[in-house]
This record gives C-alpha cells, sequence and structure tokens, in this order.
C-alpha cells in the first residue's frame, strides 16, 4: 500500500479536505485505485452528537456512521462507498485500547501512549486501507489520508508519532507527505508572506515529519520569487511547491494540480510511474467550464436552524449545485433563518423579520434541511404554508419533510394541534412519532442510520415518478422520528 499523507498548518480551514479529495482525484484518473481515510484529533468516539455550528455537517455514510463532512467530499470527488472506519478520532483509538486492556490482552504491560496509541493508530490505518471501497475486486493502490487540525495542536501529537512511524515502517517509495500551508498577503505590504509557512514546516521537521510537497493556499498565483524562498527555507524542491490559489469552484482544483504536473511528482515519489497512465480528466474540465459558463440562474430560499455555519448544510448545498448545473442553471442560495419568519420575531427584531419574508417571497423555490429541537420549527411551518399556497416548488429533507406534513395536517386537514412528539409530547394529533427502535437515553448512534431500502408499491405515484418509477430506492437516514 502507498500512502499519501496531507497534513495542514498555520490555520484551519485551509481546504485540506478539498485539496486531499483533488489529489485522490488526479491520481485516480491516473488508473490508480483511491480509497481515503480522515483523521480528527477530537476525543469524540464520531461526529453524531456534535452541534452543527461546532463542526459543520454531520455526513452519514451507507454502513450508519456519522462522520466528519470531509468524507463527504471524498465521495462526492472519488465515487467511492466509506465506511464508518475510514474516519478515525481520538475517542475511537482510546476505547479501542483500553477495551484490550480490560480484556487483559496486554498482559499485565503498562498502557502508554507510545506505544500502545500509536500501534492502534497504524494498525487502524494499515486495515482500513485495505477495504475495497470503489465496488471492484482487490484493495486500492493509494490511500490518502488527512490529519484534521493544524502541526502542533496537543491532541493530534499521538497521530503525528504514529505516522512518523509508519513512514518509516513502509519506506521512502512508499509514503509521501503533502503538507498544506496558507501565504497570506498583508494588506499594507502587498508582498506574499512566506514566515508562517516556514514555521508550521519547522515545527513539523521537529515532530519527525519531512514533507516532500507543500500545497500552498493563497488568493492569488505565487510568484517565482515566493516558491525560491519557500524552498530554500523549507526544504522542498521548487518543483513540489504546488500552489492552489483561489479559483472559481472547487473542481478546478484537481485542474490546477494537474497542470502543475503534481500527479508526475507524486508518482515518482511513491515509485509508481511505471503502472500509471497520463491522468484523463476531460470530465472534469467539461464540469468545471460548464458551471463557469452558466449565466441563468435560479434563486433557492434556505430555511433553516444553522445558517451562522453554511458547512452545516455542505451536502444539500452540493446536492442542489450538481442538480443546478443538470439544468444548466447557477444557484444563488439565500439563506434564512428560520426564528425570523416566526410572528414573534416581527415585534422584537422587526427587520430581521422583514427581510427573511422580502427573501422568501421572491424565492423561486424554498428548501428546508434538517434539524433538531424546537427552535424555528414555526418559522418553518410558516415557509411551507406559504411555498403550497403560492404554488412555490418546495424541498423538505428530514425535518423539512416532517415539517410540511405538520403544516398540511393543520391547515388542510384541521387538525389544529398537529405535531411531532418531539416538540409538543402532549399533542392530541401526533402525525410524527418517535421510532421504536431510538433510544431516549443515550444520543450517539441510536437513530435509523444510513442506506435503508424504501418500496415504492405504486408506480403511478408522484413519489416513483420522481424517482424515475422504479420498485424500490435505498436512500440514507439519520433521523429519530418518523411520520405516521
Amino acid at each position: 500500500m502507498k500512502y499519501v499523507l496531507v497534513t495542514g498548518g498555520v490555520v484551519s480551514g485551509l481546504g485540506k479536505g478539498v485539496t486531499a479529495s483533488s489529489i485522490g482525484v488526479v491520481l485516480k484518473a491516473c488508473g490508480l485505485g483511491v480509497t481515503s481515510i480522515k483523521i480528527d484529533p477530537y476525543l469524540n468516539t464520531d461526529a453524531g452528537t456534535m452541534s452543527p455550528f461546532e463542526h459543520g455537517e454531520v455526513f452519514v455514510l451507507d454502513d450508519g456512521g456519522e462522520v466528519d463532512l470531509d468524507l463527504g467530499n471524498y465521495e462526492r470527488f472519488l465515487d467511492v462507498t466509506l465506511t464508518k472506519d475510514n474516519n478515525i478520532t481520538t475517542g475511537k483509538i482510546y476505547q479501542s485500547v483500553l477495551d484490550k486492556e480490560r480484556k487483559g490482552d496486554y498482559l499485565g504491560k503498562t498502557v502508554q501512549v507510545v506505544p500502545h496509541i500509536t500501534d492502534a493508530i497504524k494498525d487502524w490505518i494499515e486495515s482500513v486501507s485495505l477495504i475495497p471501497v470503489d465496488g471492484k475486486e482487490g484493495q486500492a493502490d493509494v490511500c490518502v489520508i488527512e490529519l484534521g487540525g493544524t502541526v502542533g495542536d496537543i491532541e493530534s501529537m499521538p497521530f503525528i508519532e504514529a505516522l512518523r512511524q509508519l513512514s518509516f515502517s513502509v519506506g521512502p517509495d512508499n509514503f509521501c507527505l503533502i503538507h498544506v500551508s496558507l501565504i497570506p498577503v498583508l494588506g499594507v505590504v502587498g508582498e506574499q508572506k512566506t514566515k508562517p509557512t516556514q514555521h508550521t514546516v519547522r515545527e513539523l521537521r521537529a515532530l519527525g515529519l519531512t514533507p516532500h510537497f507543500l500545497a500552498c493556499r493563497s488568493a492569488q498565483p505565487l510568484l517565482e520569487s515566493t516558491k525560491a524562498k519557500l524552498s530554500q527555507f523549507c526544504h522542498v524542491a521548487a518543483a513540489n511547491i504546488l500552489n492552489i490559489h483561489d479559483v472559481p469552484n472547487i473542481w478546478h482544483v484537481p485542474l490546477l494540480l494537474r497542470n502543475q504536473n503534481a500527479h508526475h511528482s507524486i508518482l515518482k515519489q511513491l515509485n509508481l510511474t511505471n503502472v500509471a497512465t497520463a491522468p484523463d480528466l476531460d470530465s472534469w474540465n467539461k464540469m468545471a467550464e460548464t458551471f463557469d459558463n452558466l449565466t441563468n440562474h435560479v434563486q433557492i430560499a434556505m430555511v433553516g436552524k444553522y445558517i451562522g455555519l453554511t458547512d452545516s448544510y455542505l451536502s444539500v448545498v452540493k446536492a442542489l449545485l450538481h442538480a443546478c448545473i443538470a439544468c444548466s442553471l447557477k444557484p444563488h442560495i439565500e439563506w434564512i433563518a428560520a426564528s425570523d419568519l416566526e410572528d414573534e420575531s416581527e415585534k422584537s427584531t422587526p427587520e430581521a423579520h422583514a427581510a427573511a419574508w422580502k427573501i422568501l417571497k421572491s424565492a423561486e423555490c424554498i428548501l428546508v434541511p434538517g434539524g433538531f429541537g424546537d427552535r424555528g420549527v414555526s418559522g418553518m411551518v410558516l415557509a411551507a404554508k406559504y411555498a403550497r399556497e403560492n404554488k412555490i416548488p418546495y424541498l423538505g429533507i428530514c425535518l423539512g419533510m416532517q415539517i410540511a406534513v405538520i403544516e398540511f395536517a393543520r391547515s388542510v386537514l384541521g387538525l389544529e394541534r398537529a405535531n411531532s412528539t418531539e416538540f409538543d409530547a402532549q399533542t392530541s394529533d401526533p402525525v410524527v412519532i418517535f421510532m421504536p427502535e431510538g433510544s431516549r437515553t443515550h444520543m450517539g448512534s441510536t437513530m435509523r442510520l444510513g442506506s435503508r431500502r424504501t418500496h415504492l408499491h405504486n408506480r403511478d405515484s408522484l413519489t416513483s415518478k420522481l424517482y424515475g418509477q422504479v420498485s424500490y430506492v435505498d436512500e440514507r437516514h439519520r433521523h429519530r422520528y418518523e411520520v405516521t
């Protein structure tokens, strides 16, 4: 197995996930099989109990794994189906080690970070990298590993040490380290600054890892003088300094890497030049150019609870993007806080209330995504009612679908107290109820999770027609409540 490790420095949120995904795309375009692993150094077992404001979207896998949103990037970019084990967290590692200690597997030895935690990390990586993820037989050729956070974070130290040991054990021909860093430009000076990258590379080397490549994030393309300075002070060949500058859309990133011959250098580092082909990225090029050349727009109102962090709805946004491109439209998403639509906000925050309704009424379609808790629910109901009465296309996902049922039951069926038992446990008209397989005492991994099959008995129904008149559909679920 060949490993490509992607680390990050200076600041978080640089786009390590997109960078790692794009590297995988370019390698896959060279005819190689690619799998991915995301390491999240937080102590949570998984992302399932984390607030969307805290960590963005919780991405759900086919096997029910609740994982980091970057695994969604991997699946979309690489066209693979990952497992929950492709997301490694500190919580998972420590839990596995402590379970072994309780069973006596360590034969009375003192359990320590080195070697027991680091060995567990290495074993996990090596075993998961062998799992087929692309529907083909046999293991992948390359495993792209993304280490979350930034180099120097105290919680990532065991992973850095484990990866250092892994690089030594697999040998230089089987390990490639790409460090993503920021090249800022100070407004007053106007010069591309390399010092932050110099510091983060120095810290990485002090921990025993020397990057083979630098992936430099910047607003504008790197100057040759900047590359020369980085090469001199970071001990990285100028040809291995990759520039991922700002682009119109993220589909340009694999093309950026290809245009800089990143694939050739990575293949050379991994000793794969004899088995790889020239990268075929024609479909990516076409997709990127198609989006850039779209002129017609569609205005979509997104009525949600977590709009303060748009990453909370990343998969929904990406799905809208793909759907709009298929219709030759460029999406213009207007974010509306559901609570701003409520009658109470008209008194407390009249300007926000008026602005929210103005956006809603100007939208060509309305989408209400998922969420938990009763905050903003009455605003979502009003949005659903407006869409139904004015024949505006409405899509409800998870909570949004439940909202549509509640609104229809109240307004059309005359069930004034129609509600979900999540919001009103004593409602006389429970149209949305708690699912029998759920747990009322534990939150983590106790919902209906992962791919489930829904059988469509009436082929002439609207639902069946929307799915292409199929007899069943497999969809991923993440919810505790269902329509009665």
